[in-house]
């Protein structure tokens, strides 16, 4: 045995056999990227100001609940007392009925200014795509 078959002969002994084995090639694949349309788009931006909103008229009506149970145990603890405290809190009440309503309307215009911002950029990605796809469309017509 020559001297070169020889160490060839120890190092492929000395190697493992995964090492040695041949490797079957990998099937190649591709996936499409799953983009969401300008419709989902919409669709999902509005379910987030839907319950935006829902969240904040459900904060309105727990305050004014509270706020009429307040009023509800006040009256009940003055009712002995003078006409004139009762008015109080009836006043007490009425302005923390009417702060609650002032927050629930200001959160639905900001909600409502966000849902007008979130269909601006729909309509926006909308007229993007269908640019896109006209122009897809003529490079398809003109290289055949």
């Amino acid at each position: 045995m020559s001297a070169i078959a020889a160490v060839t002969a120890r190092r492929a002994a000395a190697l493992p056999r995964a090492a040695i084995a041949f490797h079957a090639a990998r099937p190649f694949t591709t996936t499409v990227i799953q983009q969401k349309s300008a419709t989902e788009t919409v669709k999902d931006g509005l379910k987030s100001v839907d319950r935006a909103v829902s969240d904040k008229i459900v904060v309105g009506l727990d305050a004014a609940a509270a706020a009429k149970e307040k009023a509800k145990g006040e009256a009940e603890k003055v009712s002995g007392k003078a006409e004139g405290t009762a008015e109080e809190l009836k006043g007490d009440a009425q302005q923390v009925k009417n702060q609650a309503k002032g927050e629930a309307k200001e959160t639905k215009g900001d909600l409502a200014g966000k849902a007008q911002e979130l269909k601006g950029e729909a309509k926006g990605k909308a007229a993007e795509l269908k640019g896109k796809a006209k122009e897809t469309a003529q490079d398809m017509k003109s290289n055949p």
